[in-house]
């Protein structure tokens, strides 16, 4: 069961009840190939990542996102920061009533080998994808896009 609704650009979605929340997520590859979880919340797939602590800079939070999600240690040099998504459409929406406007800094980090991944309580499954299988994967609303421009279209 899902926990939590995604929109993006939805004139349905429902107003914001709190402050804007701050994420971090990594288009991260390995082989030509994008990582996606399959988040619990949710039950589709997305990208690795969540949101920034109030004393972190964005790559601290990404550096210790991937740690927490995946086993992976990183330094947060080593995450290159790509673009950041702040239109006020994109929603995630949680059954306790909680609205937030989500701002989401991307950054990619490319693996110069196979990793040994360890899946979290956040995650069902974690998964690499060729651009031809993405095609045909349900992905939250708030990363379809920046899949879509950051991975499919280059």
């Amino acid at each position: 069961m899902s926990i939590v609704t995604f929109y993006r650009d939805d004139p349905n979605a429902p107003k914001p009840t709190m402050k804007a929340h701050l994420g971090a997520n990594v288009i991260l590859t390995f082989d030509g190939k994008l990582l996606l979880e399959k988040r619990r919340d949710s039950n589709l797939w997305g990208l690795v990542g969540g949101g920034v602590k109030p004393w972190e800079t964005e790559a601290q939070g990404i550096a210790r996102e991937v740690y927490e999600e995946l086993g992976l240690r990183f330094q947060p040099a080593q995450f290159r920061k790509l673009k950041v998504y702040g239109e006020p459409g994109r929603i995630a929406a949680y059954q306790d009533g909680s609205v937030w406007r989500m701002v989401i800094v991307v950054f990619a980090l490319e693996l110069d080998q196979t990793p040994e991944l360890r899946i979290s309580k956040e995650s069902r499954e974690l998964r690499f994808f060729s651009k031809e299988e993405l095609k045909k994967v349900e992905i939250v609303a708030t990363h379809s896009d920046i899949v879509e421009e950051l991975f499919l279209q280059t």
